[in-house]
């Protein structure tokens, strides 16, 4: 198969029949210049594993003091309560968020997405 090959993808809105995958160029643009995609232009990509990682705060120690820690012990972190924690997408930083409670879990709400420049 040559790199310019094109796989159809399905047509969610119609019974599974198969339709070419959309040309770029006939994308419609928002306005902040943006292409408006949907769900079914993303589907090749819905089964790909990722690592999310809520990072509530980083601290600096040496190993001795590491190994000094035990159960109760309180390590300092470099945020403060009420900060916003970062979420990270496969190691990048992609949102900034709060912690929630969930019934008797713990987990992360969005508050702010964070657009990185591509290179």
């Amino acid at each position: 198969m040559s790199d310019n090959s094109k796989v159809p993808f399905p047509n969610l809105e119609k019974d599974g029949a198969m339709m070419p995958p959309p040309d770029p160029g006939a994308l419609m643009q928002g306005d902040g210049g943006e292409i408006d995609r949907s769900a079914a232009d993303l589907e090749a990509v819905f089964d790909v594993p990722v690592q999310v990682s809520a990072v509530l705060g980083r601290a600096r120690m040496e190993i001795g003091d590491l190994l000094k820690l035990g159960p109760g012990a309180v390590l300092e972190l470099d945020r403060k309560v009420g900060e916003a924690i970062d979420i990270y997408v496969n190691n990048r930083l992609v949102a900034r968020g709060e912690v929630v409670l969930v019934e008797d879990k713990l987990g992360v709400t969005m508050t702010e997405v964070i657009k990185a420049e591509r290179n």
